[in-house]
C-alpha cells in the first residue's frame, strides 16, 4: 500500500497514477474522506477517553449533589466513547479497505498507455533467417515431440487443457534449466529457496494479487488456502511482520516453485504446446533493499535476467512495460522478451518489477536503522519460467532434421549433450 502521508500532502500525484493505470481516479477522493473521518473520529474519541478518565478522578472527592449530576454526566460518557470507539473503527476499517485497493504509485518514466504502449529499451542477439539456411523452422510442439519432450495429449487427458508432461529428454531439460539458472543466482550472491506452493490469504493479499489478478489466483476453499502463481509471494511473505537490521540489507533470496495460474480471460490464446499453462515451474529472484536503493537493484536484476538470456543464445528485446500493464505492485516493470521463431514475434521470458514500499506496507516489513524503523523496499525478477524458456530454446536453436542444438551452459547439467535427438516412437 502507499504511504498516506503521501496522499495527504499530494493527492495530485496519486490521482495521475491511477489515470496513467487506466484505474478508478474516485477511489482517490473516498480514501481522503474515509482518512479524514478516522483521523477526525479518533481525535474525538481520545478527547472523550481524557474527559472520562479526568471525570473519574473527580467523583470520589465530590459532595452527594455533586456526586448525581457528575454520575449522569459519566453514563452518557460512557455512551459517548462506545459511539466514538465504533465510529473510530468503522473509518479505520473502511480506511484500510481503501488503501487495499489503490494501486502502487507508477513511476515518472514508464510510458503511459495500454498493453501495446511499452518502449523498446534495447536489442540482443541476431535472428536467425531460416530461410537463408534452407528450412522451414518447426514450432516447439512439433520438436517437442519429435524430441520425445513434450506430452501435451495425455496431459490433456490426465489434467484438462493447458497441462502437459515433459517426458524424457523434456523432463532432464528442465531440471538442467533449474540447476543452471539457481547457480547463475548463487554466484551473484542470491540464497537458493525452496519455497511452499500454498499460502496464507494474508501472503497473497500482501503481495498484491487478490486485487487486479485474483481472477487468476486458485483458491482451495476448505483449507483457506492459495496456490501461489509465482514464488514471489512466499518470498515476500517470508519476513512478514518483522524488524530486518539495515546493516543486513541488501537480502537477495532464488526461489524455486510450482506455479499455478488459471489463465483468465486468455481463452484462444496461446492454445497450442506449452507457452501458455496452467501449471510450470520457475526460478525467482526477490530482493529486499532500502528504498533509496530500489531503482538500482531493479538495474541488477534486469542485468541478471540478460546475462541469463545471453547464456542460453537467446536473442531478445528488452521493454519497459506501459502503466496500463503494471500489476498493482509494481511502480515500475521491464520485460525481456524472447524471439519466437514461428510466432515471428518478441514473447515475454522474464519480467523485473520495482515494488518500492508497496508489499513491505502491507505484510508489515520493516528495517531498523540505528533509532529509525521504515518500510523497505522489496523487487523481484524472473531468472527462468520453465515452459516458455524451452519454448524458446527448441524454436531458436533448431537444426534441420529436427534435432535441436543445446546452449553451452546447459551441457554440463545435460551430461555433456551437445544436441537433442530426435527419437524414434
Amino acid at each position: 500500500m502507499i504511504d498516506l502521508r503521501l496522499l495527504r500532502e499530494d493527492p495530485d500525484r496519486v490521482r495521475a497514477s491511477q489515470r496513467a493505470r487506466g484505474e478508478d481516479v474516485a477511489l482517490v477522493d473516498s480514501l481522503l474522506s474515509a482518512d479524514e473521518r478516522r483521523r477526525s473520529s479518533g481525535v474525538r474519541f481520545d478527547e472523550l477517553r481524557a474527559e472520562q478518565k479526568q471525570l473519574g478522578k473527580l467523583i470520589p472527592k465530590a459532595t452527594a449533589d455533586e456526586k448525581a449530576e457528575l454520575l449522569k454526566r459519566a453514563e452518557q460518557l460512557k455512551a459517548d466513547v462506545k459511539a466514538a470507539d465504533a465510529e473510530r473503527d468503522a473509518a479505520d476499517a473502511e480506511t484500510h479497505e481503501l488503501l487495499l485497493r489503490l494501486g502502487n504509485l507508477v513511476h515518472p518514466d514508464v510510458p503511459v498507455g495500454g498493453e501495446e504502449d511499452f518502449v523498446t529499451l534495447e536489442t540482443h542477439g541476431t535472428i536467425r533467417d531460416f530461410g537463408a539456411e534452407g528450412f522451414e523452422p518447426k514450432d516447439h510442439l512439433e520438436l517437442g515431440q519429435l524430441l520425445g519432450a513434450i506430452d501435451v495429449e495425455r496431459g490433456a487427458k490426465v489434467s484438462g487443457s493447458r497441462f502437459y508432461f515433459l517426458t524424457g529428454v523434456g523432463a532432464l531439460l528442465e531440471l538442467a534449466l533449474v540447476n543452471a539458472a539457481m547457480a547463475q543466482a548463487t554466484a551473484a550472491g542470491f540464497t537458493p529457496m525452496l519455497t511452499p506452493a500454498l499460502v496464507r490469504p494474508q501472503s497473497m493479499a500482501g503481495t498484491g494479487f487478490l486485487g487486479q489478478a485474483a481472477q487468476d489466483v486458485y483458491h482451495l476453499d476448505k483449507d483457506d488456502l492459495y496456490l501461489v502463481g509465482t514464488s514471489e509471494v512466499a518470498l515476500a511473505a517470508y519476513h512478514m511482520d518483522e524488524i530486518l537490521d539495515a546493516d543486513k540489507l541488501p537480502l537477495r533470496y532464488a526461489g524455486f516453485s510450482p506455479c499455478f495460474r488459471r489463465e483468465a480471460g486468455s481463452h484462444g490464446k496461446d492454445t497450442r504446446g506449452i507457452f501458455r499453462v496452467h501449471q510450470f515451474d520457475k526460478v525467482e529472484m526477490f530482493s529486499y533493499v532500502d528504498p533509496e536503493d530500489t531503482q538500482a537493484e531493479h538495474q541488477r536484476l534486469l542485468a541478471w535476467e540478460k546475462q541469463w538470456l545471453s547464456s542460453l543464445e537467446l536473442p531478445f528485446r528488452v521493454i519497459d512495460v506501459a502503466s496500463g500493464d503494471l500489476g498493482s505492485s509494481a511502480a515500475r516493470k521491464f520485460d525481456c522478451e524472447a524471439w519466437i521463431p514461428t510466432q515471428g514475434k518478441y514473447r515475454e521470458l522474464t519480467s523485473t518489477s520495482d515494488c518500492t514500499e508497496f508489499q513491505s506496507r502491507r505484510l508489515s516489513i520493516r528495517v531498523r536503522d540505528g533509532k529509525q524503523v521504515k518500510p523497505l523496499a522489496t523487487l523481484n525478477g524472473t531468472l527462468c519460467a520453465v515452459p516458455r524458456t524451452i519454448v524458446a530454446i527448441l524454436e531458436n536453436h533448431q537444426l534441420a532434421d529436427g534435432s535441436v542444438r543445446v546452449p553451452e551452459v546447459l551441457r554440463p547439467y545435460l551430461g555433456g549433450r551437445e544436441v537433442l535427438e530426435p527419437v524414434t516412437r
